[in-house]
């Protein structure tokens, strides 16, 4: 089923309107809490999801950037590793709802002291806390939090595992770059390039565009790509400039060095002389590919600073877009009883 986008003309309080009367039509129901993985979520109610950011997309332009849809929530962050995106953009995203919003790092808190996580979230919860967004270095914390608390949780990262909101903000990056209003990634290339291996933003992006009908080609060095993830649908290549013409979107990894502890890795000159995307390697794509990084950039290495910047590359509108796509995140769990 395919969605329409609204005018950005509406205010927030319209797109609100117009979310309650979609599902009054559709007999669309979200029906869930949490947010924990995209492969829990339908090709439907990633649309419908998008299509629910899409409505709060022009709240920050505005000069009052102010909505009051979850006036009276609290929403806590809970972050265990080190964070500047997606941190800033939660927070953000939940103060334009009008939600109170709460900090914690463990650093100075006392899960430096030996509380575990689940005691942590247990007694952040009895402050009155509606939401915990939460990032750890640990696959598997945020469903270990939902499975301790009654409030929504909401997964910023989990180890390897999953990063949902970045892979929800990639695909309608990809959809607004390429005119695609349905969120409908249909004949669509992607090829995600790096460290796979590693990547919680991979696994995460491979859901969502391969539910959304695009095809996704992962590409990387054979130690940092495991012949497993062709089980999700994907082909894998090890030849980065063979795959350039055919794709229609690169979206570059960061190479995690803190992530790497093994000789997998190639040393960094041999791997930016191979995958790093240069702007001689780009004149090999096509002439409207659209470039895409999910930060931060170890420019010189994945990307050169020219493609980073350049007219091709997303990477700003990534994070203009995230902004709206917690913000509807937000709106739809907040509204499960």
């Amino acid at each position: 089923m395919r969605v329409t986008f609204t005018s950005r003309r509406q205010s927030a309080h319209k797109a609100e309107g117009s979310i309650e009367l979609a599902k009054t039509k559709r007999g669309f129901d979200w029906k869930h809490k949490h947010l924990l993985t995209i492969a829990q979520l339908s090709s439907e109610e990633i649309r419908f999801l998008l299509q629910t950011a899409h409505g709060f997309s022009d709240v920050s332009t505005r000069s009052i950037k102010k909505v009051p849809a979850l006036r009276g929530k609290v929403v806590a962050n809970l972050f265990f590793e080190d964070s500047t995106r997606t941190r800033m953009s939660f927070h953000l995203a939940a103060s334009r709802l009008s939600a109170d919003v709460v900090e914690l790092v463990a650093k100075g808190s006392s899960v430096a002291k030996g509380e575990s996580l689940r005691d942590t979230a247990r007694n952040i919860e009895a402050m009155g806390v509606d939401v915990i967004v939460v990032r750890h270095d640990q696959s598997g914390a945020a469903a270990l939090l939902a499975d301790s608390v009654n409030c929504s949780v909401i997964n910023a990262g989990d180890g390897q595992h999953a990063h949902p909101t970045q892979g929800l903000l990639d695909a309608y990056t990809v959809a607004q770059r390429l005119g695609r209003d349905d969120f409908d990634l249909s004949g669509i290339t992607v090829a995600i390039v790096g460290d796979i291996q590693h990547s919680r933003v991979a696994r995460s992006n491979i859901h969502a565009m391969t539910k959304l009908g695009a095809n996704v080609i992962l590409v990387g060095p054979p130690t940092l790509l495991p012949s497993g993830f062709s089980q999700l649908g994907c082909e894998l290549a090890h030849d980065f400039d063979e795959v350039l013409p055919r794709v229609d979107v690169i979206n570059m990894l960061r190479v995690q060095f803190e992530r790497i502890q093994s000789q997998a890795f190639p040393s960094v000159r041999e791997y930016a002389a191979l995958y790093g995307l240069t702007t001689q390697r780009l004149a090999q794509a096509k002439p409207n590919v659209t470039v895409m990084h999910p930060g931060p950039l170890n420019r010189g290495i994945e990307i050169e600073s020219a493609v980073a910047d350049g007219p091709q590359s997303t990477v700003l509108a990534q994070v203009t877009n995230g902004l709206a796509v917690r913000m509807g995140v937000l709106y739809l769990i907040t509204r499960v009883k």
